[in-house]
């Protein structure tokens, strides 16, 4: 019997971040994904939630252009095909106000997407319509707490002040944060121990903190991880891609395994108390091959203290 996602929060975590179908798919096409999609993941009994982000681009005056389609029917459909709990994204700064988000929250309470991830808008220097996610944390969590429903949000360990931040993200109601794509152990160690520090001397418990992680395949998706705001070292780079796209999702796999290992490690180190899981990103329709290995992998080395990194060849 899966758990349900309040304790799955409580130790080691494990959501699959599906792409969601585009929002010119046909039904057909739609419902073909899917099926595909749902089989692979009843494959996996450790998984704990399905995470569905919004995908949006936005102009340069912030104007969004959504690409996806309705994330919450396909959020209702894969719980309902695979017992998963799903975690839907909302990208808040692009409503047109905290009274729009609120009654967005309540709909999606409605249509059973109880848990919420609420997400900024993509750059500091554009002016909004929609409130900020300390707002919109605010907002939100009234809504869902009486019928069970958890919060999360976006955490950059790269960012200037973000333990600051996720302390009063978290004093707003946020009981877990999913991370940028990760490619290095160092910054969320460093942001973990500052952010747990700042919990203590607030006399808050730490929210759960997801790593994610996902696999690449050539030179394009390193770019395009990139475009998304995640920060790849050249040593990760070689290390993953060397030059051999055929062998490039098993050393992905390693890679992020690896990098698992050195932030459990670490935290035991430092006697860190707060929830560490992983978040498996499927980047591109074409990902989901790579990405559900990669869930399986950790699926089955989560649990351990900690894992090692499978033999590449």
């Amino acid at each position: 019997m899966r758990r349900t996602l309040a304790r799955s929060l409580e130790r080691r975590p494990l959501f699959f971040e599906p792409v969601p179908p585009s929002a010119r798919a046909t039904p057909a096409r739609i419902l073909a994904y899917v099926s595909d999609l749902t089989a692979r993941l009843a494959a996996v009994p450790r998984l704990d939630a399905a995470d569905i982000p919004e995908l949006v681009d936005e102009n340069h005056d912030g104007r969004p252009y959504y690409r996806s389609g309705d994330t919450r029917a396909f959020a209702r459909t894969i719980a309902e095909r695979s017992g998963l709990e799903v975690v839907v994204n909302k990208v808040v700064a692009h409503l047109p106000s905290a009274d729009a988000l609120a009654g967005w929250a309540r709909e999606s309470v409605e249509r059973g997407c109880p848990h919420l991830v609420l997400v900024g808008g993509s750059s500091r220097y554009i002016p909004y319509p929609g409130p900020t996610v300390l707002e919109a944390n605010r907002v939100v969590r009234p809504v869902l707490e009486p019928v069970g429903g958890l919060l999360g949000n976006i955490a950059i360990p790269q960012r200037t002040g973000e333990a600051h931040r996720m302390l009063g993200k978290t004093r707003a109601g946020a009981a877990f944060f999913t991370t940028q794509i990760l490619f290095d152990s160092e910054s969320v160690l460093r942001l973990a121990r500052e952010y747990e520090g700042l919990c203590r001397q607030a006399g808050r418990p730490p929210a759960a903190l997801l790593l994610s992680v996902a696999p690449l395949a050539d030179d394009g998706d390193a770019e395009f991880v990139r475009w998304l705001g995640a920060d790849i070292p050249e040593s990760a780079e070689r290390a993953i891609l060397n030059g051999d796209e055929a062998g490039a999702a098993a050393r992905s796999i390693a890679h992020a395994l690896k990098i698992w290992g050195e932030v459990v490690d670490g935290a035991a180190h430092d006697g860190l108390e707060m929830a560490l899981g992983i978040n498996v990103e499927q980047i591109t329709q074409r990902h989901l091959g790579s990405a559900i290995e990669m869930l399986q992998a950790f699926a089955t080395a989560i649990d351990g203290d900690p894992p090692g990194p499978p033999a590449v060849e």
